[in-house]
């Protein structure tokens, strides 16, 4: 046995035996709500204020008691080293072109925010364009957006700051290097259009909110506005706004010939979609409602002329490609051009007057190449078993690239010639992670219901199948989501740690198409968790782990997952991690964005609905005395999209509820971050290390391997 594994085995009976002494947490006992005639308490209701003092004094002390625990776990130093040293390795982005310029970003390796680059070819000498890292002391703002103007001249660019879902549009001069002073704020989900001829760009935004409640108020009223250069936000034009449809997602584009302004139009996350258009050619041209029926999801591909194309799942779950002639609109005269397969057309791109087609394969990437009739031209060799991502490009550009990456292999990048079909490897990253000692399977598992369920596995060759390896089941199911393969140095660090990962492709996501993903949502939502049970079941019959070994992890969402099956099976799991999880399922429409999510939750206002989600929401079945499984909360204060609250009251109950001699349940709250994107990688590195410090604990694991 190796020196200290003895210790490190020891660990959990020893965690276990030190209880942890939680702070004490206000109960106001009066506040109980009427829901169709059932009562429902809600003692933890004054900790969604997260600005009041007594709420900031709770984060304070959960704090103080959770990194007191994490400060003593031996090998938390041991793993925060070795996530450093693993992530410090260079990262290039999929690059892109605009006006003879290619763009691209790149972390040389420990940088808090990737840098982005511009240079004259692929393989010339880069220019740094934009470093975000100087735009804050601590590495917390985060560039968001990155649009470049049609000549390659202009850029707009967004930040975020501490992690916050808000953006600010500023414009980059890139000849001379510095910014024109055009600034635009209230920006949320949205892309910047630039007008073919740079005069200006179309965004969209929110109202600016109330004083105080730019974090948790409700988000409704996206208007679309044109941004002269030059300007003040003041004087920027309405475009488009309907008032008459406050819930209501419009994302504005630009056609790539200049001759349309292009409306998508959301409703929450529902995937079905909205598609209008204006005529730029004509001065005051209507905007006209081309798709509105809200009968399924419309993505534009490109436009021939007056042809647009679409990628759609209408009368397809599986998802086609259509294309119809603005002229003639009737669904009558619509082209089919690529038909409904037997995997999932996933997205569809338009280079190189080619149809570029990425299929998932039981949540595996597959490419083909198309002409614009639809006819197949060739299968897109790819690198191994994995994901593709980029192939970014317009109908007129003879190249694009394209990142390829797997469970053990890091992101490469590869330039595709789309004549000839010719991949040609471009950046290959260098890590200080050895992934030959490891393998990669697929397995499915039978549901409650029958239902067939992908599962990935990773772990080290040979693994003895004894019910004792430290095992991390990840999750996610919804919002039609589609979990694929994918490099991650935590995992890496895990693996090396003896760990065995496991991916679980659960109903709610979108790995199937649309009939997979309903399958999930409202008052299905049940069939999710029972999916992520039944992984979790089969890693114990085959002996890959056991009760005692196993922890499950997810994040928003995927949180909510990791509450759900925490507190419907307790004795299944040793350690949960939900993070940023949505927990409060008959409130969460309350704040920010949370609203949009009704169509995959439903709502506590609908007497059906409510019965659902009342069965299953983490915060309301959580029960005294009940030996609940090692738990590692994780939020921030800064996440303006599923709200720290969540989080918050969901830790106050636990806390409440554990057994007596039980594991520890805390929490961990990071200041200046917010729902993940953009957060600084110390920041990152940091939380990492407590996480995987924490399974240390309770699960009983090794250090990471040793490095020659």
């Amino acid at each position: 046995m190796r020196p200290g594994l003895l210790f490190a085995l020891m660990m959990p009976a020893l965690a276990l035996a030190q209880p942890v002494s939680y702070p004490e947490t206000r109960k106001d006992q009066s506040l109980v709500e009427d829901y169709h005639g059932t009562k429902v308490a809600d003692p933890y209701r004054w900790l969604e204020d997260d600005r009041s003092e007594e709420t900031q004094a709770w984060v304070k002390a959960q704090n103080s008691v959770t990194f007191g625990f994490l400060n003593a776990i031996p090998l938390r130093d041991q793993i925060r080293d070795r996530l450093k040293k693993a992530w410090n390795y260079e990262r290039t982005g999929v690059p892109f072109e605009h006006g003879g310029r290619w763009f691209f970003t790149r972390n040389s390796g420990l940088q808090n925010q990737s840098v982005l680059y511009e240079a004259d070819a692929p393989d010339a000498d880069p220019r740094v364009l934009l470093d975000p890292n100087t735009l804050s002391e601590d590495g917390t703002t985060s560039l968001t957006e990155v649009a470049p103007s049609e000549d390659g001249r202009l850029l707009v660019y967004g930040v975020s700051k501490a992690g916050s879902d808000w953006q600010e549009f500023r414009v980059r001069d890139i000849t001379k290097g510095k910014d024109t002073g055009d600034v635009v704020e209230w920006v949320k989900f949205s892309d910047a259009a630039w007008a073919k001829d740079g005069s200006g760009f179309y965004y969209s935004r929110y109202p600016k909110p109330e004083e105080g409640a730019a974090l948790t108020g409700a988000n409704k009223n996206h208007t679309v506005y044109f941004h002269q250069l030059g300007t003040p936000q003041s004087a920027d034009r309405l475009v488009y706004a309907r008032p008459d449809q406050p819930d209501w997602g419009i994302h504005a584009g630009v056609s790539d010939d200049g001759t349309y302004l292009l409306f998508t139009v959301t409703h929450g996350t529902d995937p079905k979609k909205r598609f209008f258009y204006r005529d730029l050619r004509q001065p005051d041209a209507p905007v006209v409602e081309l798709l509105n029926a809200f009968d399924a999801d419309y993505s534009f591909i490109e436009n021939v002329g007056t042809t647009f194309y679409f990628h759609t799942n209408l009368d397809a779950p599986r998802y086609r490609v259509v294309a119809v002639d603005v002229n003639r609109p009737g669904r009558e005269n619509w082209r089919e051009v690529i038909p409904e397969g037997a995997h999932k057309l996933e997205r569809v791109h338009c280079v190189g007057n080619q149809l570029l087609c990425e299929r998932l394969q039981d949540a595996r990437s597959a490419m083909t190449a198309h002409d614009m009739e639809g006819r197949l031209i060739r299968n897109i060799e790819l690198p191994g078993i994995g994901t593709v991502g980029g192939f970014r490009g317009r109908r007129k550009d003879p190249v694009t690239h394209y990142s390829f990456t797997s469970f053990t292999t890091p992101g490469a990048i590869y330039r595709y010639d789309v004549a000839t079909g010719a991949s040609k490897l471009w950046k290959q990253p260098r890590v200080d992670f050895d992934g030959a000692p490891y393998e990669t399977r697929q397995v499915f598992i039978q549901s409650k219901d029958g239902t067939r369920v992908p599962m990935f596995l990773v772990h080290r060759k040979g693994l003895p199948l004894d019910g004792n390896n430290p095992t991390l089941l990840y999750g996610y199911g919804g919002f039609d989501v589609s979990l694929t393969p994918g490099f991650s140095i935590s995992r890496a660090v895990w693996l090396e740690m003896g760990g065995v990962f496991a991916l679980a492709n659960l109903r709610g996501g979108g790995e199937y198409g649309a009939e997979w993903h309903l399958a999930g949502t409202k008052l299905r939502k049940q069939n999710v968790f029972d999916d992520f049970i039944a992984c979790a079941e089969w890693l114990q019959a085959e002996g890959y782990t056991s009760p005692a070994k196993l922890a499950i992890m997810g994040g928003s969402n995927g949180g909510l997952l990791v509450g759900a099956c925490m507190t419907q099976r307790p004795e299944l799991f040793g350690a949960a991690l939900p993070a940023v999880g949505v927990m409060d399922m008959l409130r969460f429409h309350k704040f920010t964005i949370g609203w949009a999510w009704k169509s995959d939750y439903g709502s506590s206002e609908d007497a059906a609905e409510f019965k659902a989600l009342r069965a299953y929401s983490p915060l309301h079945n959580l029960s005294e005395g009940t030996r609940y499984p090692a738990t590692l909360v994780t939020t921030a204060d800064h996440d303006d999209r599923v709200v720290p609250a969540h989080s918050f009251k969901f830790a106050a109950r636990l806390q409440a509820c554990q057994a007596k001699q039980g594991p520890p349940v805390l929490i961990r709250i990071e200041t200046s971050a917010g729902h993940g994107a953009g957060t600084a990688l110390t920041k990152v590195i940091e939380q990492t290390a407590d996480e995987w410090a924490f399974l240390s604990q309770v699960l009983g694991m090794q250090s990471p391997a040793p490095r020659k």
